[in-house]
């Protein structure tokens, strides 16, 4: 199969949908790999490492867009829609619940659009998804942490507190993959540390994780609305596959936080959980709305994308080769990766995106 690679074009993305590993995988198994020049040099890889591995180099995304398959990371931006009519499938990160636009552009073009996030298998595990949770959950801590500091325009709270100064205060929205990353970044900081989720089976593991070291809460309107105002950092980790994800944190709750407290809502791939966040990016990845400090960048993991490329390729490799070795026909005997189509044959047909777009159903 003819397969491409374009480079990535969202903002400070420097993740590459194939390392030169997977390229060689790939082409020892027969297949053409064309990389747009420079797509992979963000996470250090040169063209010479992608040749090296059996790739071509091409000189524009349009090259690279002329395939049969394209694999990328991020989801495709305004001025990659014209491309979408030039290839029969891609596979990447799509979150189209919290992007109408796209999902028209996805329908129109005819293509077969597999999402990494809804790849599922049979026990309800996603395991494109989890990679990225890791990395972003662990910055999730890192970048709050950061924009506490005065100077980033914080309250100047140092997360691990010092012998007779009280440690900072980390709220979690979710206890999943995202949650537990942060709090795990979190504890080993030194903060003191609240998780809240609906799974009371979940908050049952994560007990065996953190003992007493985190206070694991269920989720309910009240006690959100107690806990909140008193945390120095907020952090949305909630999840509902293919759904936007649900306000939990109202204007009015964020405006009872402390000025200068964070707000980082991983969340924000999906609409975010929290009523004043709205999408930033890397090179602006901050504003203050009701005095306090929200970061909104939807591609976190970006920021480590050496780390980043090779976590996901870990993943993503097998499902590239299925659909590599038996193109389309697979979806009729991978029932977690036919879980990831999103849109076929001018259809919309994901059943949780459905239900946010009803009116995109068909072309």
């Amino acid at each position: 199969m003819r397969i491409g690679v374009p480079k990535e074009i969202k903002d400070q993305e420097f993740r590459v949908g194939l390392s030169p590993n997977s390229v060689r995988t790939l082409c020892d198994r027969g297949h053409q790999v064309s990389i747009e020049t420079q797509a992979g040099v963000g996470s250090g890889f040169s063209d010479q490492e992608y040749e090296q591995a059996g790739a071509k180099i091409v000189s524009d995304a349009a090259q690279a867009w002329e395939q049969e398959l394209v694999v990328k990371v991020k989801e495709p931006l305004t001025p990659e829609y014209a491309y979408l009519k030039t290839t029969k499938m891609l596979f990447t990160y799509l979150h189209l619940a919290a992007d109408k636009e796209l999902t028209q552009a996805l329908i129109s073009s005819g293509i077969t659009a597999i999402a990494y996030e809804t790849v599922e298998l049979s026990d309800g595990r996603l395991p494109l998804l989890t990679p990225m949770s890791i990395i972003a959950g662990r910055l999730s801590v890192q970048f709050g942490a950061r924009y506490l500091e005065k100077q980033q325009g914080g309250r100047g709270v140092l997360l691990g507190g010092i012998p007779g100064v009280s440690a900072g205060r980390v709220v979690i929205l979710g206890g999943g993959v995202v949650g537990t990353e942060a709090a795990r970044i979190a504890v080993g900081m030194g903060a003191q540390v609240q998780i809240f989720d609906i799974n009371v089976e979940r908050l049952a593991y994560l007990e065996t994780i953190f003992g007493s070291r985190v206070e694991l809460l269920y989720s309910n309107p009240s006690a959100i609305e107690k806990t909140v105002p008193n945390a120095d950092l907020l952090i949305g980790a909630v999840l509902v596959t293919g759904k936007r994800a649900p306000t939990l944190v109202s204007r009015a709750l964020v405006s009872k936080m402390k000025p200068g407290s964070v707000i980082v809502d991983v969340a924000v791939d999906q609409g975010g959980c929290i009523e004043t966040l709205r999408t930033t990016s890397h090179t602006n990845p901050t504003y203050v709305e009701e005095g306090v400090v929200h970061f909104g960048v939807p591609n976190m993991p970006g920021a480590v994308p050496w780390t980043a490329t090779q976590a996901l390729n870990n993943s993503t490799l097998p499902y590239v080769l299925k659909l590599a070795d038996q193109g389309l026909d697979v979806l009729e005997k991978d029932a977690s990766l036919a879980k990831g189509v999103n849109v076929k044959d001018g259809a919309l047909i994901h059943p949780a995106v459905q239900e946010v777009f009803q009116d995109l159903t068909h072309l």
